[in-house]
């Protein structure tokens, strides 16, 4: 299963199983996740990847 790397609001950076990219209703990328860093759910946005 493919991990995605997040940063939630905080700017906490972390992976998770999956992102639930729903269409309905949605505004931008960002999503409501629990963060393991500081356990609220928080807003989350996929980190772009830098590849070189």
């Amino acid at each position: 299963m493919e991990r995605t790397v997040v940063r939630c609001a905080e700017g906490h950076v972390f992976s998770i199983a999956s992102f639930p990219m729903q269409q309905a209703e949605r505004l931008g990328p960002g999503r409501l996740i629990r963060c393991p860093r500081c356990a609220r759910l928080r807003n989350a946005v996929p980190v772009a990847s830098h590849k070189r």
